[in-house]
């Protein structure tokens, strides 16, 4: 991976830093291939079993490089907004899709693409300067990066109208108050340790089981009773096969705390 984007790699869990603080961790064309590719790899990686994403600096990621994007306005493409479809898509698609938990370590400001990339992640940890904003309307754009399916869902239709129309930033306090953050600590400095230990946690879980729970929630949410109960009943097949639900099962009935080995 380029530099942009650092993949640093404790036991099974994978912390992914966006790495361009002299920009706040804008987004440019380098950024979203790395960050595309990297999830691409770590979907099929099985050392891989939980997944923080993060931001070096002072913000987590204030969405599009838009210097980056003037020079596309101006050089007379008829397609200025290609990027959506060749890279914010895709990143969202494998985001959301990881069948692993995703952590988004949530330090300052995430706004736009940034906003969206933190609410694909199954966790949100954030501290006292942590704040989203819905900026795209700012800018004369409608939303991308999947945050028109995300951000209904956690915080409600309503609230998303009026987060995405009126494009005003949402303090710490109050982001958690609605869902946006699923953890607010005191410390900023504590946002990205305490993310790592609830990734570390999850790591060593049954994440065959947890992979099968979000894809089950992602139909659920949106499909019918007859689609959940589909999806529901592959799942069980897969999870039934797994080592992990034949031992959890036999240390569960012999009073003894199971060990999951994600298989």
């Amino acid at each position: 991976m380029t530099e942009s984007l650092l993949v640093d790699r404790n036991g099974a869990v994978v912390t992914l830093t966006l790495h361009r603080p002299e920009s706040l961790n804008s987004l440019d064309v380098t950024l979203k291939e790395s960050l595309r590719e990297a999830l691409a790899d770590l979907a099929a990686d099985q050392r891989c079993r939980a997944v923080v994403l993060t931001g070096a600096g002072r913000a987590f990621c204030v969405g599009q490089d838009l210097r980056e994007h003037v020079e596309t306005l101006e050089s007379g493409t008829t397609d200025p907004l290609v990027t959506v479809r060749e890279h914010y898509h895709p990143i969202a698609t494998r985001l959301a899709g990881l069948p692993k938990p995703v952590i988004a370590a949530v330090r300052g400001t995430a706004a736009g693409a940034g906003a969206s990339l933190a609410m694909l992640a199954d966790f949100r940890i954030g501290g006292p300067r942590t704040s989203f904003l819905m900026a795209f309307a700012n800018v004369g754009l409608a939303a991308d990066t999947g945050a028109s399916w995300a951000l209904p869902r956690l915080v409600g239709y309503p609230k998303a109208v009026e987060l995405m129309l009126l494009a005003q930033p949402v303090p710490a306090a109050e982001a958690h108050r609605i869902g946006l953050l699923s953890q607010l600590v005191d410390d900023d400095d504590q946002i990205l340790p305490v993310a790592q230990q609830l990734a570390e946690r999850l790591a060593a879980g049954p994440t065959v089981a947890y992979g099968a729970i979000k894809r089950q929630l992602a139909v659920g949410a949106s499909g019918t009773l007859a689609e959940a109960l589909a999806a529901e009943e592959q799942a069980q097949e897969i999870c039934g096969g797994t080592v992990d639900h034949r031992q959890a099962t036999a240390a569960f009935v012999a009073k003894q705390r199971p060990v999951f080995d994600g298989r």
